[in-house]
């Protein structure tokens, strides 16, 4: 079968999803990209520049389109007729415009909500990467349309919810391996491995820092993560506050990336965002005992007999549950060694298959 899969924001995790799917689907899948930057202008411009970019590549039509959410996908669908056919769309939604955080510098803008809505509405196939998403969408649509005066899809909503799915981001955990061998690491670390961005809480982890520090707890940390120009300044302080205890503070390659996470010992998020956690997966499929709020997709990840270990609320927050992490080792290392089991299904090994043989279903 051939597929086409179009990504108009080919960066971080929606790269790592496409790449991952082209490796590991049993069919022929062609990717047609567009780099990562200007998101806005690739949500509503990157349709017919993609559609181009299709004409060129494609001398048939192929069996099934899939396409990432971070793009019209009626124009798309509109702009490449003449391409695609009448190829069945299945549209695959990393976030939701809905419900993504605003940073300080931005306003509400209802195109963004909306371009989401038509592109899930049209789709032979919505795909949601959790059930928490999923959820949240139909859910915010439906408050969403009902500020408009009349004709408010109401009746599509129902529909389009009816058809949609949950298929999990494959996450390539094989190339992790077994944690390593912790003997000897006196103190333990502490690694926060997230977009370094206003939507991951880096504020909150700073505070969390501070909070552990005045509790006189020893350990080390790691920040790590993809940058942007507009990082956060609170990072800003955690070298000096940090000192020696910094082991690793910033972008890293994959192969050290990797190695770090199987020398972390705790990971934390502090996220106001997150609809699935490639991040976090991949920090407990290597052995780190995960600290997370308990909303999102997170209470999703954790198999609710360890909720009340791994998981805070605001009233605790974090430093409660990393402290006792810090002084209970040996019981956060059993724990984690369920954990590990819970995430191995998110490999690619067993995603590729099930999105395979959900694209197959269109046909």
């Amino acid at each position: 079968m051939k597929i086409l899969l179009v990504e108009s924001y080919y960066g971080g995790s929606h790269r790592a999803w496409a790449d991952g799917y082209v490796a590991n689907s049993a069919h022929d899948v062609t990717l047609v990209t567009h780099e990562a930057r200007f998101w806005k202008w690739r949500m509503h411009g990157a349709h017919l520049t993609l559609a181009n970019a299709l004409a060129q590549t494609f001398d048939s039509p192929p069996d099934v389109v899939l396409a990432s959410s971070m793009m019209n996908v009626p124009a798309f669908i509109g702009a490449a007729r003449n391409t695609i056919g009448d190829a069945p769309v299945a549209v695959y939604f990393h976030e939701s415009q809905f419900s993504y955080p605003l940073s300080p510098l931005d306003r509400v803008d209802q195109t963004y909500p909306m371009i989401n809505w038509a592109s899930a509405a049209v789709a032979d196939l919505p795909i949601f990467n959790s059930e928490f998403h999923r959820s949240l969408f139909f859910e915010q649509a439906e408050r969403f349309l009902r500020q408009f005066p009349d004709h408010r899809h109401a009746s599509l909503i129902p529909e389009v919810e009816a058809r949609s799915i949950v298929l999990p981001v494959g996450v390539d955990l094989q190339r992790i391996g077994p944690p390593a061998d912790r003997t000897g690491q006196d103190q333990p670390l502490i690694l926060w491995n997230q977009r370094w961005e206003h939507d991951k809480g880096p504020d909150e982890f700073v505070d969390l820092i501070e909070a552990l520090i005045a509790r006189n707890l020893d350990f080390r940390v790691a920040v790590v993560g993809e940058r942007f120009v507009s990082a956060p300044d609170s990072f800003d302080r955690l070298p000096d506050l940090l000192g020696d205890r910094l082991v690793a503070f910033g972008f890293l390659p994959d192969d050290e990336y990797v190695e770090l996470l199987r020398r972390a010992d705790i990971v934390v998020s502090t996220a106001h965002h997150e609809f699935f956690g490639i991040a976090i997966v991949e920090a407990i499929a290597a052995g780190a005992f995960p600290v997370l709020p308990n909303r999102l997709v997170y209470p999703e990840r954790i198999p609710e007999q360890h909720h009340g270990r791994c998981l805070y609320d605001e009233q605790s927050g974090p430093a409660d549950r990393v402290a006792w992490a810090i002084e209970h080792a040996v019981e956060a290392a059993r724990i984690v060694a369920d954990l590990a089991a819970a995430v191995a299904p998110f490999d690619w090994s067993a995603v590729a298959p099930v999105c395979d043989e959900a694209l197959e279903r269109l046909r």
